[in-house]
């Protein structure tokens, strides 16, 4: 098994994190929160020989999934969705486009994701964890062997994903960090939907959301 490289395009207009993932060795590859310009991860995919295999989504706000729509149409891969945003993803106000944007974006999942479900990059194996807050069905993926959780937007460097906005929750936000993302271990690479790379040990360290 090769190492797992992490490739971060930011895409947008709110400037989301979309990750292309995948082996070093096997070139397989899989694609997390398409955020815009299908075709630009498309080309990446392609220049770089990786093996696509599926794409996969936090969660279904319009900044986490414009560009999959082109992306699986230039790919013919699957596009999965946590399965308590499985609405969020088709209706343009739940997933603000329209709020943010004035235009309306929707796509609709091949498949869906609950807690527990196995994501395979190559010979990586990641867990979904369900992160409820941010929105209802909100998910991070966590690749135990690899160290590395990518965390959509339910923690960011310093802060968490906000709560002022259809389906969130701030209670439940509060329960998701503190049952599925504080007992990780300290090592933990965080790799969040927007800003930059942190750890588990810094957020318990700098983040005011992880002592509440």
């Amino acid at each position: 098994m090769g190492k797992m490289i992490v490739k971060n395009m930011i895409l947008g207009e709110v400037g989301t994190n979309c990750y292309i993932v995948y082996d070093e060795d096997s070139k397989d590859a899989a694609v997390i929160d398409p955020a815009d310009r299908g075709d630009l991860i498309a080309s990446y995919i392609e220049e770089n020989s990786l093996k696509l295999s599926a794409i996969y989504l936090t969660h279904g706000h319009f900044d986490h999934m414009s560009g999959a729509d082109e992306l699986r149409s230039l790919t013919g891969v699957k596009l999965y969705c946590p399965e308590g945003d499985l609405a969020v993803i088709e209706d343009p106000e739940l997933n603000v486009s329209m709020l943010f944007t004035g235009r309306a974006v929707s796509c609709k999942a091949d498949e869906s994701l609950t807690e527990g479900s196995v994501i395979k990059i190559g010979a990586h194996e990641g867990k979904v964890l369900s992160t409820p807050g941010h929105t209802p069905g909100g998910v991070c993926f966590y690749f135990e062997e690899d160290g590395i959780l990518f965390s959509g937007d339910t923690v960011f460097e310093g802060s968490v994903g906000r709560t002022d906005l259809p389906g969130c929750s701030s209670s439940s936000l509060m329960k998701s960090i503190k049952t599925k993302i504080l007992p990780l271990p300290d090592d933990v690479e965080i790799y969040p939907g927007h800003g930059g790379m942190t750890t588990i040990a810094d957020e318990k360290r700098y983040n005011p959301y992880f002592g509440l």
